[in-house]
């Protein structure tokens, strides 16, 4: 019996997916060497910047970002000319691959919000170019003030949680914001950084939704996490944005998300 052209195609497309690995997240990442300064600690930062799969442990090549900076106190100094490139890869990976460091130099008390923007990203995978918009911040002397103010960024999130100090287990909060406005319903993805500095061994995820984790924000934007083990954890939140860009001649659309990191520790 002849098959009609719709069972054809829905047989090539299962097909397809049964042998399409997954799909992993894209998340921006600024990783410090320490979250909380204190004044017996050494005041000098290490900053990665680069643009991975984390549970995976898969690296992306990431162009020099547009933007790089520090807010502190209110005001915003340009860190773009510290950044040096470096190459890295996952163990399971055969090439290596470009991502960014810093060096930085505490000052004075107060919360340090590091943001980065990235030059955009072509995902040919999903015919799109993705920004991330990328936050950490670092708390120095004692001084908490600053944590919860936005850095004015396209989309970003902002902690409703001190992003600092937290135990593994604690509950994370953060409002999406696309240009300075709540998102409603805002879908947030969650991922595990599985080369922490303080891992004692790698996660092995059992299935694939393991991987990336998802949660939907409420009407106001607002969303929260309960992180599980001790490390860093990324949470972003993707928007189409209102512009495009050109590739080979076309417009393509541009996936602009607001990525925030946190560092938990276990209670001992």
């Amino acid at each position: 019996m002849q098959k009609s052209p719709f069972i054809l195609v829905c047989l090539f497309a299962s097909l397809l997916s049964l042998n399409a690995g997954p799909v992993w997240a894209h998340f921006g990442t600024i990783i410090p060497s320490h979250d909380i300064i204190t004044q017996y600690d050494d005041k000098h930062l290490n900053l990665q910047i680069k643009f991975i799969h984390p549970m995976e442990m898969q690296y992306m090549e990431m162009a020099k970002p547009k933007r790089f900076g520090v807010i502190q106190g209110g005001k915003a100094q340009d860190l773009l000319a510290t950044l040096k490139s470096t190459k890295g890869k996952a163990a399971d990976q055969q090439e290596s691959f470009t991502f960014w460091s810093a060096e930085y130099t505490i000052h004075r008390p107060g919360d340090y919000t590091f943001f980065v923007e990235p030059a955009p990203y072509w995902e040919p995978a999903e015919d799109l170019f993705i920004v991330h918009y990328t936050k950490v911040c670092v708390h120095a002397l004692g001084l908490e003030a600053g944590w919860d103010q936005p850095v004015g960024l396209e989309t970003e999130i902002v902690p409703l949680t001190r992003p600092y100090g937290l135990w593994t287990g604690n509950l994370f909060t953060g409002q999406v914001l696309l240009k300075g406005r709540p998102v409603p319903g805002a879908e947030v993805e969650v991922e595990y950084l599985n080369e922490s500095p303080d891992n004692r061994s790698i996660v092995h995820a059992p299935s694939d939704p393991f991987v990336t984790q998802v949660v939907k924000a409420d009407g106001n934007g607002i969303f929260s996490y309960a992180m599980p083990r001790s490390g860093w954890w990324g949470f972003a939140a993707l928007s189409q944005a209102g512009w495009k860009l050109q590739h080979d001649g076309q417009d393509k659309g541009v996936e602009i998300g607001a990525v925030f990191w946190v560092r938990t520790v276990d209670m001992k």
